[in-house]
């Protein structure tokens, strides 16, 4: 479905990423992870157009979309949250959705279809219903990444790259992501996702890549990966803890 071929990304004479290459199939999971300054955001803005790559190429189906603007990826199907919950801070949590279900496909979508996409979408990813009409501004960490979470789905994307879903969130609230991501990768979409939390990733990731300083390290299976001594060495430490 997703492949990245060669990937290097300079700024400012610094190598952020250098000649990456990945792929994600149809229905699966992959976990990127890597220590800070690894490329990981870097390559999910270059994969949803945020950022153009100084080298190499992206695909989506089959069709090259590299460089092409963020509106227009989204269209096509890959989706992103970001770190920082961002929002419409003077919309209700069902509007902010509603600009996702409207603005994020190509297909013809009315108002009215749009709001019952909305309310549809919100519930589905655990967003208190009695919130439906609050002020974005007015909603707590989890709330906003729930609200940001359905305005991506209301995309209909075929690929959802999560950057780091599962941060600030209490344990039991990572595990119910966790469960959300696999009701979600159920519906037929394909997940790319960056997160800290190896646990989760161990969790859920059908496969594992593993950045450091820019570059792919390690591409397999997650046991496989985190007994793969350079992931010891730069990133995990001590794998006893898995």
């Amino acid at each position: 479905m997703l492949d990245v071929g060669n990937v290097t990304k300079l700024i400012g004479g610094m190598t952020i990423l250098s000649d990456v290459s990945l792929s994600v199939g149809k229905n699966e999971i992959v976990g990127v992870v890597g220590p800070n300054g690894a490329g990981k955001t870097t390559l999910f803005n270059i994969i949803t157009g945020i950022s153009r790559p100084t080298r190499g190429a992206v695909s989506f189906d089959g069709e090259d979309i590299t460089g092409l603007p963020p509106e227009r990826i989204c269209r096509k199907g890959i989706a992103k949250t970001f770190q920082i919950a961002h929002s419409f801070p003077g919309l209700t949590a069902r509007d902010s959705v509603m600009v996702g279900a409207i603005f994020g496909s190509d297909e013809p979508m009315t108002i009215r279809d749009a709001k019952e996409l909305s309310a549809e979408t919100l519930g589905f990813v655990g967003f208190p219903g009695e919130k439906m009409d609050t002020l974005v501004r007015n909603l707590n960490v989890v709330e906003l990444k729930r609200v940001q979470l359905a305005r991506a789905l209301a995309s209909k994307p075929r690929l959802l790259l999560f950057d780091e879903l599962m941060t600030g969130l209490t344990p039991a609230e990572s595990n119910d992501s966790v469960e959300l991501v696999k009701k979600i990768r159920a519906q037929g979409i394909s997940i790319l996702m960056i997160e800290h939390v190896m646990s989760v990733i161990m969790g859920v990731s059908d496969r594992v890549i593993v950045l450091d300083h820019g570059e792919k390290i390690a591409d397999g299976h997650p046991y496989e990966v985190i007994n793969d001594q350079r992931v010891i060495d730069t990133y995990l430490g001590d794998v006893g803890v898995f």
